[in-house]
Order: C-alpha cells, then sequence, then structure tokens
C-alpha cells in the first residue's frame, strides 16, 4: 500500500483532532501530510475513530488521486494548496491540521486579527491573521489561507475555525491545540478588559530567549 505508515499516522492524527474540547459535531476537520510529492489527506464520509490507513486518499501535488478507497476530504482543496505552497518556497512544512473548535470559530467571527497575548503566539509567528469569509472546500478559501500564513504556522479562517502547519503531524497537531489555546485565552481576557498585546519587539525578543536553554542569554 502506498505511503503506509503516513497513512496510518493521518488516522492517527484525525482521531486526536476530532477529541479535542469544543469540536464542532460532525466537523473533525481535515489532516494531511506530503512525502516528497505525494500527500495524504484524511477521506470523506467516514468518522475519525472507523478510519482505516487504506481509506486515505494519496494525492499527486496537481490533485490527482492516486490510491485509497475513498474520495479525499472537502478540505483536501485546501491542504493541497497549501502543500504546494510550502513545497515550491522549501517551507519545513510537511503537514497541515484544520478544525472548528468553538474558541477558533468564535474568534474568526468576529476579529480580523488575533493579537498575541502571551509568549507561546512567537512561535506561530505572532499575531494570527483571519482570513476574508469564503465557503469551504472551494479554490477562494484556500488561496486566502495561503495568504494568511505567510510567515506564520497556523491561521483562522472566517467563521470556519483553525488551520496549522507543521514540521510533521504531531508538530502540526501541537500547533492547532497552542492556536485553540490563544484563542480561548484572549476570549477570556476580553471578558476581563481590553487584553495587552505583545509588541513585535517583545515578540522578537522571545524568539531570540527560545534559542538559548534553561539558562537564558543573560545568567551570568
Amino acid at each position: 500500500m502506498l505511503l503506509e505508515p503516513e497513512r496510518r499516522d493521518v488516522c492517527l492524527t484525525a482521531r486526536s483532532a476530532a477529541a479535542s474540547a469544543g469540536a464542532a459535531p460532525g466537523e473533525a476537520g481535515a489532516a494531511s501530510v506530503r512525502r516528497g510529492d505525494l500527500v495524504v489527506v484524511t477521506p470523506s464520509g467516514v468518522a475519525p475513530d472507523q478510519l482505516q490507513p487504506a481509506d486515505c486518499p494519496v494525492m499527486s501535488l496537481d490533485d490527482r488521486v492516486l490510491e485509497g478507497r475513498r474520495e479525499p476530504a472537502a478540505e483536501a482543496t485546501l491542504h493541497m494548496a497549501v502543500h504546494r505552497q510550502a513545497a515550491d518556497h522549501d517551507r519545513d512544512a510537511t503537514a497541515v491540521i484544520d478544525a472548528a473548535t468553538v474558541d477558533t470559530v468564535a474568534v474568526s467571527s468576529v476579529l480580523a486579527e488575533l493579537p498575541p497575548v502571551h509568549h507561546r503566539a512567537a512561535s506561530l509567528g505572532g499575531a494570527i491573521a483571519v482570513t476574508p469569509y469564503t465557503t469551504y472546500g472551494t479554490g477562494d478559501i484556500a488561496d486566502q489561507a495561503v495568504k494568511a500564513l505567510k510567515g506564520r504556522d497556523a491561521a483562522l479562517l472566517a467563521d470556519h475555525g483553525g488551520l496549522a502547519l507543521g514540521r510533521d503531524l504531531p508538530h502540526a497537531l501541537e500547533n492547532l491545540r497552542l492556536l485553540d489555546w490563544l484563542c480561548a485565552t484572549y476570549l477570556r481576557a476580553a471578558q476581563l478588559g481590553r487584553p495587552r498585546v505583545l509588541t513585535e519587539d517583545e515578540l522578537a525578543e522571545v524568539r531570540r530567549r527560545d534559542t538559548y536553554g534553561w539558562a537564558g542569554p543573560d545568567l551570568f
């Protein structure tokens, strides 16, 4: 079976993403991973807990389905556009995950950008762009997502939810969960008052600090 380990990993990741707190009923999202010029994506019409590796389509970067018992999920249009962009620009991102959690949908339905209210936002690129609303599964939402991900490892799709990249599937899932946590944190802070937002200089200092070990740059 073509790319069997990757298909197995996509199944496991899809189950983990669907189990995230606050995921919309019937909106499990999608996961995908690229190996060279081939991409494994989650299929349509299968519940995550029933997903088997053979169900997952293997696609070429020009959108041809090469193998798989089922059709790609509607979100595959979006995922494939992101993978093509990453491959064309030699970006260290081979995995994509999207999910509709209550907090990502809430933020994406109100804000034009998720401000960085915690230093962990630096690892995603800082402020997270929210795309204009477009219908899911279309070329429009794919184009908007590619633009929003420029210089970022996550984006919010207006009235849809969150999208994250990673160097592999575990990293993409970690980034998606971080995006969800940042959305939840912002929403809670906004209930108390106007959230304090980190500046670009402060984010740059966080990135510099991240290059050191526990002692930091100025212990001695």
